[in-house]
């Protein structure tokens, strides 16, 4: 039987040999983008590189283009591990030779990485049960849609953790993301929320329209708007709990259509976060009352429409600490850091952690020498290539070490 130590060289041998490759596919995501539930060809990049390691797997989970691979091992549950597909709406501007060749649409957020890494972790774990049999059974979960489609519950519905499709039950699942605030080696995670829930809120201002000069013979929505705009401010800044997170930001307004009449109607559009769910309970009545407050003392109307969104992701802690001695024994104790608070980005990972115990993590991305890079969903963001072994050498080994005992 291969020893703890043995396996790691082993392993660290393994990725080492398939890292040009890996490269060389994640140059070919990048180059290819697709945004959500449209990522036809990326997935079949997937399939083909699983048929071609060995690994069974099931296609065509959430709408199309959702992948679910599975190898078997000793243990009765499987240690699952996901990766994003999608990219983004947004004109690239890196002038790298892999740019984008699809105008508008860019990997902004290294869903390429996140990609690559699992498709990594596959080649080498599927090498590894060739050999013998592994100690738990790894379910590796591509998903379509993560910016803004819910992928994830997609997924989920159609199977990817229940064993229905292919495989056992998953036990604990783990997830990362390049993250361009820590320097490349480190990783991070924190127990507990890690992001926030994000939804979106829609607002329908309805006044009475007049000429621009006679305002008095007029409800001026506008006016109406801009009360609501700075009256949801102090839903965070006087209604929740100063020690308490939560986010309302207003991205759009809309209304009329030239300089000189006031409009009937204008839609306002934004997001609410917050970090756990009675807060956001509150939130949700709070940006009622004072829309529909409001919009009354002008003489208005509004309706507010908040659709479902991301819940929060929140890490189990016996799955945190599972991966933190699983990261210290592989990167060393100074690599491998706690998340002081966690962020009030979205993230449907958290619809995985929703079913079962899940950990996501941050993957540092900042290169030696270089105190910072470009951000996620800029258009001069490019995931780090010497990022992909350190994120397919953790994959591994959360899949080798051990077994998670359920706590919840």
């Amino acid at each position: 039987m291969t020893t703890t130590t043995n396996r790691l060289a082993r392993v660290r041998s393994l990725i080492e040999e398939i890292t040009p490759s890996l490269v060389e596919m994640r140059h070919d995501l990048h180059a290819h983008p697709e945004l959500g539930y449209a990522e036809t060809r990326t997935s079949g990049v997937v399939q083909a590189q699983l048929e071609a390691t060995g690994v069974p797997f099931e296609a065509g989970l959430a709408g199309g283009t959702g992948v679910v691979g599975h190898i078997g091992g000793a243990a009765d549950g499987a240690i699952g591990l996901r990766a994003d597909m999608d990219a983004l709406p947004i004109l690239e501007e890196t002038g790298l030779p892999y740019a984008s060749t699809t105008d508008g649409c860019m990997h902004a957020c290294g869903h390429d990485g996140h990609t690559t890494i699992l498709v990594g972790a596959a080649r080498v774990l599927s090498a590894l049960a060739a050999e013998e049999p592994l100690p738990n059974p790894v379910t590796f979960t591509f998903q379509p849609a993560e910016e803004g489609g819910a992928g994830g519950a997609a997924m989920v519905d159609d199977g990817c953790l229940d064993g229905s499709r292919i495989g056992v039950p998953v036990q604990v699942i783990y997830g990362l993301h390049g993250w361009p605030q820590i320097p490349l080696g480190i990783v991070a995670t924190r127990p507990g929320p890690m992001l926030a829930a994000a939804q979106s809120v829609e607002i329908a201002v309805r006044g009475t329209g007049a000429h621009a000069a006679y305002p008095h013979e007029g409800r001026d929505a506008i006016l109406c708007a801009s009360a609501i705009v700075t009256a949801l401010q102090q839903v965070a800044s006087r209604t929740v709990d100063p020690l308490d997170s939560v986010v309302v930001s207003i991205t759009q307004v809309h209304g009329g259509t030239t300089h000189n009449i006031l409009p009937e109607t204008v839609a306002i559009g934004g997001t609410l976060r917050y970090l756990h769910d009675a807060t956001g309970e509150f939130a949700r009545g709070e940006i009622e009352r004072i829309v529909e407050s409001t919009a009354t003392a002008y003489g208005c109307a509004a309706s507010v429409t908040m659709p479902k969104g991301y819940p929060v992701t929140s890490n189990d802690p016996a799955a945190v600490d599972r991966f933190n001695a699983v990261a210290r024994a592989t990167r060393g104790d100074d690599q491998v850091a706690t998340m002081e608070h966690p962020v009030m980005g979205g993230e449907d990972f958290a619809f995985y952690g929703r079913k079962v115990p899940a950990c996501f993590f941050a993957l540092g991305l900042v290169r030696p020498g270089e105190s910072s890079m470009p951000l996620l969903h800029q258009p001069t963001f490019d995931f780090t290539d010497e990022a992909i072994p350190i994120g397919v050498e953790l994959f591994c080994q959360l899949a080798l070490q051990g077994q998670l005992p359920i706590t919840s």
